[in-house]
C-alpha cells in the first residue's frame, strides 16, 4: 500500500514564502513614500509571515533532525520582525542595521544547508543556495550605500526631487523580494525538483511490507 501524500510539501512552503515576496515587493514598487517607516513596516510584515509559514514546515514537512534550519531561520525572521515592527524605532540607521543584520544571518544560514544538502543529493539544494546567495547580496549592496547618501537631480517638466540613502536602501529591499518571489515561485511551480524529497520524507514514514515466503 502507498503511503499517503502529505497535506503540506516543500512545494507549498515554496510557494508561500514566494506569495510573501511578492506581497512586499508589491508594496515597495507602488508607494511613493520609501522612508524608514515604510520600509520598516513592510520589511516586518514579510519576515513575520515567512517566519510563520517555516514554522509550520519544521513539523509538517521535515523529519526531526532536519528541523534545524527552518526553526533557525523563523527565530531570525520573529527578531528581526519585531524589532521593525516599533513605530518609534523606525529611524534610517535602525532600517540598515536590522535589514543588513537579518540577510546576512538568513543567508548565510540558508548557503551552509543547500551546501550540505546538496552533498547528500537532496533535489532542494540548489534553492536554498541560490536564495541564500540572494540573502547574502542584499546585506552588501546595503553596506555599500553610503551613510547620509543624499544627490539632488531634476526631470524635465516635473520638478526637482532628492535621491537619499534610505530611497535607495528600501527599493533595494523591493528589489529582493522581487527576485526572490519569481525565483521561488518558479522553484515552487516544478514538480521534479522538489516532489522528489517528498516522496522520499514520505516513504520513510511507510510502514515496511511483511515478506509472505513468496506468497501470491
Amino acid at each position: 500500500m502507498s503511503a499517503p501524500a502529505r497535506a503540506f510539501t516543500v512545494r507549498h512552503v515554496q510557494l508561500l514564502r514566494a506569495l510573501f515576496a511578492a506581497a512586499a515587493a508589491v508594496m515597495i514598487t507602488f508607494s511613493p513614500d520609501h522612508s524608514a517607516a515604510v520600509g520598516l513596516s513592510v520589511f516586518s510584515g514579510f519576515v513575520l509571515t515567512t517566519a510563520l509559514v517555516l514554522i509550520l514546515a519544521a513539523w509538517l514537512v521535515f523529519p526531526a533532525g532536519e528541523r534545524w534550519p527552518s526553526i533557525v531561520l523563523a527565530l531570525l525572521g520573529v527578531v528581526a520582525g519585531m524589532t521593525a515592527g516599533v513605530p518609534a524605532w523606525r529611524t534610517d540607521d535602525l532600517f540598515f542595521v536590522v535589514v543588513i543584520a537579518w540577510a546576512a544571518a538568513t543567508g548565510l544560514v540558508e548557503l551552509i544547508v543547500g551546501l550540505r544538502a546538496r552533498r547528500s543529493g537532496d533535489p532542494a539544494a540548489r534553492d536554498s543556495i541560490t536564495v541564500g546567495a540572494f540573502g547574502l547580496l542584499l546585506a552588501i549592496v546595503l553596506l555599500a550605500i553610503p551613510a547620509g547618501f543624499v544627490q539632488p537631480y531634476a526631470i524635465e517638466g516635473a520638478g526637482e526631487f532628492t535621491l537619499t540613502g534610505i530611497i535607495l536602501g528600501v527599493g533595494m529591499f523591493g528589489g529582493y523580494a522581487a527576485i526572490v518571489a519569481v525565483f521561488l515561485g518558479i522553484a515552487g511551480l516544478t514538480p521534479k525538483r522538489v516532489d522528489a524529497a517528498d516522496a522520499a520524507a514520505v516513504g520513510d514514514d511507510a510502514p515496511t511490507p511483511v515478506d509472505h515466503g513468496g506468497e501470491r
